[in-house]
Formats: C-alpha cells, sequence, structure tokens
C-alpha cells in the first residue's frame, strides 16, 4: 500500500519582499518532496503573488488587517470561524510559520498539526509566538534572510539547491505595460521605485527629483517611476520639480508591477517589495538602505549594488523621530547606476 502523501502548510501572511523571500524555501521544499501537497496562508491582498506557483496545492487567502478593522461584525465573525474550519479540516504533518508574530504562531497551533516550526526565540518578530512552536529553529546571525527561512524547510529534510522564485505572469498584465510603454515612446528605461512602507527606509523625494535630472544628462534611456496609488501625487511631484523630459510615471497594480519589472534595464530604489521583486526577477539592482541591513535584506546578486548610510541597524518600524533616509548623496547613487549598469553589459 502506498503512503499518503506529506502536507505542509506555509505561514507568510505578507507583505510582499517578505512573500518573494519565502519562495525559495518553498521551492526546495516541493523538490525535495515532489510528492507532497503544500498550502501557503496568505493575506488576500498578496494572494496573487502565488498564483500558478507549480509547488503549491492550494492557497489559502486570509483578511486578518480587514478583521482587525471590522471584529463587531457578524460578516467578520463567520469568515473568521470558516478560515479557522479550513484550516482545521487538513491533517497536516507540519506547519511552517515564516513570519514569528503571535497571530501566525496561533494560526499554526490551530491547525493541530503534531509539528509546528519556527524560527528560535532571538529570532521572533514577536515575543510569545514560540509558545505555539514545537520546532525552534536557530539560524546564525548575519545569513541573508532567503537563508534564514531556508533553515526552516531544511529542519525538515528538504535540501536547498538553486534559488526559485516562481512569480506569475499573465498575458493581460504584459499587454497593459508593452501598451503603456509604447504610448509613451519608452524603450530602454531604468525603473525607480521612491516609496516604502517606512519613511526611515525612504531616500528624500528632493534626491530623487535631482537624480531625475543626472540621468537626463548622463544616459539616453527614459526613467519609469512606479509606486502605490497613495504615493502618485508625491511621485508626480518628484517628476515636475525634476524638469525630466524623459521620466514617466506609470501606475500598476502588483500583477502590472512584475510585467513592468521584468522590461526594465535597472532598478533603483529602498528596501521595500518591488525591490525584492526586482531582485528574484534577475533585474540588475542599485539599492539605498537605512535602518535595515542589506546583508540580510539587500539584494543577493554579487554584481549588485547596495549603498547605506551606516546608520545603526533597526529591523523594525520603530524610530524616536522618523525621518527620510540621509546620508546618502545624488551622487553616490549616480555612480553606482552607471556601475552597475557597466557590469551588466560586462565591460
Amino acid at each position: 500500500m502506498s503512503q499518503n502523501p506529506q502536507k505542509f502548510l506555509v505561514i507568510r501572511l505578507s507583505s510582499i519582499g517578505d512573500i518573494v523571500h519565502a519562495l525559495p524555501a518553498v521551492a526546495a521544499l516541493g523538490n525535495t518532496f515532489p510528492d507532497a501537497e503544500i498550502t501557503w496562508a496568505v493575506e488576500t491582498r498578496y494572494a496573487c503573488l502565488l498564483q500558478n506557483n507549480p509547488y503549491l496545492k492550494q492557497v489559502i487567502s486570509l483578511d486578518t488587517l480587514g478583521w482587525r478593522c471590522s471584529l463587531n461584525q457578524v460578516a467578520t465573525f463567520r469568515e473568521i470561524i470558516q478560515t479557522a474550519q479550513a484550516l482545521r479540516h487538513e491533517p497536516f504533518d507540519a506547519v511552517i510559520d515564516f513570519q514569528g508574530l503571535v497571530k501566525t504562531g496561533f494560526i499554526a497551533w490551530m491547525c493541530r498539526s503534531p509539528r509546528r516550526v519556527g524560527f528560535a526565540k532571538y529570532q521572533h518578530r514577536e515575543p510569545g509566538s514560540g509558545f505555539f512552536y514545537t520546532d525552534e529553529v536557530p539560524v546564525p546571525v548575519g545569513r541573508h534572510v532567503i537563508e534564514e527561512n531556508l533553515a526552516l524547510v531544511e529542519w525538515l529534510g528538504a535540501r536547498a539547491g538553486a534559488w526559485q522564485f516562481p512569480l506569475p505572469q499573465h498575458p493581460e498584465d504584459n499587454l497593459y505595460v508593452e501598451s503603456a510603454l509604447e504610448n509613451r515612446k519608452i524603450k530602454d528605461f531604468i525603473l525607480i521605485n521612491p516609496g516604502g512602507g517606512w519613511i526611515t527606509k525612504r531616500w528624500p523625494p528632493a534626491n530623487y527629483s535631482i537624480l531625475l535630472q543626472k540621468l537626463d544628462a548622463e544616459l539616453p534611456w527614459s526613467t519609469v517611476m512606479s509606486g502605490s496609488p497613495a504615493e502618485e501625487k508625491e511621485i508626480l511631484e518628484i517628476i515636475q520639480r525634476s524638469g525630466s523630459q524623459r521620466a514617466h510615471y506609470i501606475p500598476t497594480t502588483l500583477r502590472q508591477f512584475l510585467a513592468l519589472g521584468r522590461r526594465a534595464r535597472l532598478f533603483v530604489g529602498g528596501d521595500t517589495g518591488p525591490l525584492h521583486i526586482a531582485g528574484a526577477l534577475g533585474v540588475p539592482i542599485v539599492a539605498l538602505h537605512g535602518p535595515t541591513d542589506p546583508r540580510r535584506n539587500g539584494p543577493f546578486s554579487p554584481a549588485d549594488i547596495a549603498l547605506s548610510n551606516r546608520g545603526p541597524i533597526n529591523h523594525t518600524r520603530k524610530a524616536r523621530n522618523p525621518k527620510f533616509l540621509d546620508g546618502i548623496s545624488v551622487a553616490e547613487v549616480l555612480e553606482a547606476i552607471c556601475e552597475r549598469l557597466a557590469r551588466s553589459c560586462g565591460t
């Protein structure tokens, strides 16, 4: 009689970059155990990153952020109950919590799996999450976050090979981007994302305006700026203040950004989701780091360039007096862009 396939639940609810950084670990799990059935629990707004993932049997979308805002509504309570029932229905052999929050630890515990794997205490995002684990995996300090994630699946016997990022492609998104570029007469372009979830990760908007001026003078290519709808006003102001004739803003959904990123010659931005998508797509990168360590959170291609203001490392949002990332000059960024482009051309 054949043995039933192993069933794994992966928990990484958010955010964009963190989900991207967990993809190689899940691929390693799927490659090592090709008959395994892997389910991923993710926030609804980011589920599109997991579409058509060949290693996943199922994606469970959770709206924990929405639930938090409407806990007093009957419909929310019902949705939470239905989600809990769906998670408890599957007899998972192991649950892997890549996030280290109390809520993700609780989700792992709620599944009643005999093995609930998470990081060791010193790497918990929130104290108390380890209460829900059966296995707490120690990871050496100073490794890239992708290697930290791989350590969790290696604990279960997975073998890490070349890092894989099976991000989705959709014809309609490619068509949107192709049309947007053609309408603006853009061929080769540098992609810049000035946004970020924390202000301390964001280079000052005035610096981006000056950089656009310099790029117009130094390179023959266009510049495309991207960002969330909430960042659109600031992006348009950056372009207007620059006076650039070759800088453009192309609004995109998350899926459309994947299509846009695949066409870029270079990406410039801070430690945010778009940066990590660019790395996963193999786009050359110049990264701007402030409160986070580029050795852990930065681009992983040896050819990429990570600039840092060498300030105090703080991998949380906490800051007494949050302000824009300073200590990295426009001249340094421009020099890094030219150097990274030269490396990609093999000169």
